[in-house]
């Protein structure tokens, strides 16, 4: 193989291939001016690396896990007329020997994914590298999901997206790039689905059909032709297997899933104190506070205000005390002060971001000018770490990451020239851009670890590349109060969570704007269904605490977050099947039912867990709407009426009510409203169960709620397995872990069992039934029953 000089300027394509070689799992296939590297993870996992130089670079990425998947049972290869073809036991990869263009179908010979031009390139003859092409066939009827937090409509058909982590003030519907960097994407045609992963860190292009019709493409202004083919057929399965690549976070403490309080900003201390009476005097349950950039001294990291926050120690204390969490912001800017120990520790140690004539990277935010530390140095890193000691020391539970695009007032953000060590792999800010919030979170994320060693993380971040799931959560940025953007919100956490990030959130009620009381309550109603949950606004835009739209709305207000403390189990539990199997939390309705066309049109509805089902309210005044349910039997969950799916219904959406559903054959742990987490002891634990399937499964997962003592099994996993039929029923449970909880009774509460002439017997001992205030029939259990059984008299 040899490579010479080029003879003309533009777009280039492989040749034919010369000669293979196959390494374990890895075949390598060479042509005069191309190499082409196909690594199989697992049978439906494939790693495509193009390369156009002598060698291929050294294969880094921030992206991935550090140990991937590797789970391969066979791969056939043979040499078949004008192709290559190598098959697992899922599906069959075509390389054509012509041109290296790629071709994937399955077993049953229906193609998944073909390459159109395919691969191929162009130099960059002013920056260097090359530009990095790859284009696709669109099959008829194809529809695209995910890339992230893109504001717009679920199917990305016909459009075209750039993936560049932007502030985006004010965002407005179909306006892009925004905040996030995410470039995965999920095409489905015909029944079949599959992802790619296009792993480059660069500024990428996304377009599915806009310039052509039958044509998809992805292309970056430099770096590798790097991505990952994932095969389904099941989305559901794609996302998680996309997750065993790019990670998935730790288990949160159990209060970051209750509600939390923000405001840019609430200061001094006395008006925080203010806040946190208003929430406990109301009793509107509420587990953080958050204090925003005026909590610092001239917006100096890792100060306090000695004005406005004269004694945060006992501020902080007395919070804890009152069930209140306090979380504060951080930016990346540090001030250019010689008198400021953070400047000059970043100085003295070398740790700032430069230019490329080595000056260091200067730009103005909210302090002024500032130096920005390099995150992708590991020194860098190590050293942000150690300074939230200053925070936690006086109570700080959380840390928010904000501005780290990185942002930068009047030039956007960094310029192309600014230096980045990248982990001993030196680049410009045209590949570091879209990984340095990523980074910074990291960073924030090792620091908590660090000075907070007993307690699990909890950490939020504005921007973020592929993978940044495993270090922080996520909400919107910057929306508005406006009925558009709550769609939008509906939308874009849908899109996060089957683009990896499940712990993601939206500022209810807008940060930008007033909303009326409706607006504020419908949004509210949603985000009850959102892992991150937090309400949020600009000072300058009015108050948007839960009470200040008059008492009517207070009070439905309030109604939902206590829905979403008694939802607490069941949240807990879905975050845990994440972490577990990569499942998506949120769930577009097509990941639910794929197989049934229509749910490949619905947007609004979203599955959340396993057993639920929500319809946002995003229309002013819509006292009524029609909403598709999936194929099975669903309980409407305010007034247990029952439904077959697979058909769109009619449902009355007066202003306290938000349409939820709940799959049959669900069991759900409620626990007792409480003003936060953890405040009251537990004696009986409500358990609901809705009739109606007749084999069903379902899982609850419980532990402290806070600590690691989880990863030594002190953690409880209840397996349910019921069988029910219209004379008897039968519910087995299976216990799995050490984990012993306060409570020793179960309230089981039957939705759907209406003739109340039956006969219990738990584990062999006949027992008592009653009714409840709804006049459900329900029993008291043990909570370590393994066999309940009833049969209609």
């Amino acid at each position: 193989m040899s490579f010479e000089a080029p003879n003309e300027i533009g777009k280039k394509y492989p040749e034919a291939i010369i000669s293979f070689k196959k390494e374990g799992n890895i075949f390598t296939f060479i042509s005069s001016n191309v190499k082409l590297k196909l690594q199989f993870l697992t049978d439906d996992i494939i790693n495509i690396r193009y390369c156009t130089e002598l060698l291929f670079p050294k294969h880094f990425s921030y992206a991935l896990v550090e140990k991937l998947p590797n789970d391969v049972k066979n791969i056939e290869f043979i040499d078949q007329g004008k192709y290559y073809i190598l098959t697992t036991s899922t599906l069959r990869c075509f390389v054509e020997k012509d041109n290296l263009k790629l071709l994937f179908k399955n077993l049953a010979g229906a193609t998944i994914l073909e390459d159109e031009a395919g691969f191929h390139w162009e130099e960059n003859l002013t920056q260097g590298g090359s530009y990095q092409y790859c284009s696709k066939v669109i099959s008829p009827f194809e529809k695209f999901f995910g890339l992230g937090d893109k504001p717009m409509s679920a199917d990305l058909r016909k459009k075209k997206l750039t993936i560049w982590g932007t502030d985006r003030y004010g965002f407005e519907n179909e306006q892009d790039p925004i905040y996030r960097s995410i470039p995965f994407y999920y095409g489905l045609h015909e029944g079949i689905g599959y992802g790619v992963f296009f792993d480059n860190s660069f500024k990428t292009y996304f377009d599915f059909g806009f310039e052509s019709e039958n044509l998809m493409s992805f292309w970056a202004d430099g770096g590798e032709m790097n991505y990952y083919f994932i095969n389904g057929p099941e989305l559901i399965k794609v996302a998680e297997r996309y997750v065993s690549l790019t990670g998935t976070p730790e288990l949160p403490p159990l209060w970051a899933l209750g509600y939390h309080q923000c405001k840019w900003s609430y200061y001094p201390d006395s008006k925080v104190r203010e806040i946190a009476n208003e929430f406990r005097s109301r009793e509107i349950p509420c587990d953080a506070i958050y204090l925003d950039i005026d909590y610092m001294e001239g917006f100096r990291c890792f100060t306090w205000n000695k004005n406005h926050f004269p004694n945060p120690q006992k501020l902080l204390s007395d919070l804890k005390k009152d069930g209140f969490n306090t979380v504060v912001i951080i930016d990346p800017g540090i001030k250019c002060d010689p008198e400021y120990y953070v400047w000059q520790e970043g100085v003295e140690k070398d740790l700032f971001c430069r230019r490329g004539d080595g000056d260091y990277m200067k730009g103005a935010v909210w302090p002024g000018y500032c130096y920005f530390p390099d995150f992708t140095k590991k020194d860098s890193r190590e050293w942000w770490a150690t300074l939230f000691k200053t925070l936690t020391d006086v109570g700080v539970s959380g840390i928010w990451n904000d501005m780290n695009e990185p942002a930068v007032f009047g030039y956007g953000t960094f310029p192309d020239d600014v230096r980045h060590d990248y982990d001993s792999n030196p680049c410009s800010h045209r590949k570091a851009h879209n990984v340095y919030g990523m980074q910074m979170a990291r960073a924030t994320y090792e620091g908590l670890k660090l000075n907070l060693p007993e307690k699990r993380p909890f950490n939020i971040t504005r921007s973020g590349f592929s993978g940044f799931q495993r270090y922080a959560s996520v909400w919107t940025g910057d929306n508005i109060a406006t009925w558009e953007h709550l769609w939008l919100a509906n939308m874009q956490c849908q899109r996060l969570s089957i683009s990896g990030v499940s712990f993601c959130g939206t500022d209810i009620g807008g940060f930008i704007g007033e909303p009326n009381g409706e607006l504020f309550v419908r949004w509210i109603q949603m985000s009850v269904f959102h892992p991150f949950f937090r309400g949020h606004s600009s000072g300058d835009r009015g108050e948007k605490e839960p009470w200040v739209f008059g008492p009517e709305n207070e009070k439905i207000a309030k109604k939902y977050i206590e829905l979403r403390y008694k939802l607490l189990p069941y949240i807990y539990t879905t975050f845990w099947q994440h972490i577990k199997n990569g499942t998506p939390m949120i769930r577009p309705l097509v990941f639910i039912s794929q197989t049934d066309y229509e749910t490949h049109h619905r947007e609004d509805e979203f599955g959340f867990g396993d057993h639920l089902l929500v319809c946002p309210i995003a229309y002013e005044k819509q006292e009524a709407r029609w909403m598709y349910l999936p194929q099975g039997i669903w309980y409407n969950y305010w007034d247990d009426t029952q439904y077959t799916g697979g058909v769109e219904i009619w449902v009355n959406t007066p202003l306290d009510t938000m349409p939820i559903f709940v799959r049959a054959g669900a069991l759900l742990p409620n626990f007792p409203i409480m003003q936060y987490t953890n405040e009251k002891k537990i004696d009986v634990l409500d358990l609901h169960y809705y009739l109606g399937q007749v084999h069903t499964k379902s899982v609850w997962y419980e532990d402290k709620g806070e600590g690691y003592e989880y990863l030594e099994n002190k953690c409880l996993i209840h397996n349910f397995e019921s069988t029910y039929s219209k004379n008897s029923f039968t519910l087995k449970q299976i216990l799995e872990g050490d984990f012993k909880p306060e409570y020793k009774f179960m309230k089981i509460h039957f939705h759907g069992l209406t003739n109340k002439s039956i006969s219990f017997n738990m584990d062999g001992e006949t027992i008592k039934s009653s009714t409840n205030e709804k006049g459900l029939i329900c029993i008291e259990v043990k909570n370590d029953f393994k066999l309940l059984e009833f049969k209609l008299k």
